[in-house]
């Protein structure tokens, strides 16, 4: 089966999350604005003219390859065990959110109080847990999916409602990158799948967005936290005052 239409795909996408129009890549590129719609159309992509888009999208071959292969990252659910070790070492689920964003071993250990050693050590039991491929040099191959997903009433779910939601949701949301909202309604069940939808879509583009600003430097990104949920529920105060 030809993988050329999944890589025109990823190209579009791309070009759409860095706002790259048709008529800015035909420019970079030299070509008419209708020959580059014409080359995505038929898919007609020769091999130089693939570098060629990829260095307007500031990657290399081998990078676009990686973000173009669904099987790259290919741990997509933790299992208990991976869940536990995580949640009882901080430094270790630090590292594993870090390896997750795009983050190197020097980034690493410039940015947190994790020595050289410590680091590597970190890596190889990241390496064990099968969440990354140690590779030489302290470089490494992540196996984490963007999209990676965890036991419902897990250690890990447990550690996100206990300490993360919680925390973040007492914080100050006054600064400008800053959103909050809250909304109770009564919806059909019509509405409410239209809404399941709507987010499931949001958390796509999330992880798609994360993993393209994975390879920009560090002091072109900003560590955010973005919630979001819905379920069947009413303020106790309310609930209180039901007959």
């Amino acid at each position: 089966m030809s993988q050329i239409p999944h890589l025109c795909q990823t190209l579009k996408r791309l070009l759409r999350e860095r706002g790259i129009t048709y008529r800015q890549l035909a420019d970079s590129l030299q070509m008419s604005e209708a020959n580059v719609k014409r080359m995505f159309s038929q898919q007609s992509l020769s091999l130089h003219r693939l570098e060629a888009v990829c260095q307007q999208l500031e990657l290399s071959l081998a990078e676009f390859f990686s973000l173009a292969d669904p099987d790259e990252r290919s741990v997509t659910q933790l299992t208990l065990e991976q869940e536990q070790q995580l949640v009882d070492d901080p430094k270790l689920c630090l590292a594993a959110v870090c390896i997750r964003d795009g983050w190197s071993y020097e980034d690493i250990i410039t940015h947190y109080q994790i020595d050289e050693h410590e680091c590597i050590q970190l890596l190889a039991r990241l390496d064990r847990l099968k969440l990354l491929q140690l590779l030489p040099g302290n470089k490494f191959k992540v196996l984490i999916s963007q999209n990676v997903r965890w036991s419902p009433d897990g250690p890990l779910e447990q550690f996100i409602a206990r300490d993360v939601i919680s925390g973040f949701l007492q914080g100050s949301f006054a600064e400008p990158e800053s959103f909050r909202f809250y909304l109770r309604g009564s919806y059909s069940a019509a509405s409410i799948h239209h809404l399941q939808r709507r987010l499931e879509q949001l958390t796509r583009e999330a992880e798609e967005l994360n993993a393209a600003d994975a390879r920009l430097p560090l002091d072109q990104r900003t560590h955010m936290g973005l919630l979001m949920a819905m379920r069947p529920w009413e303020l106790s105060i309310f609930q209180a005052m039901r007959r």
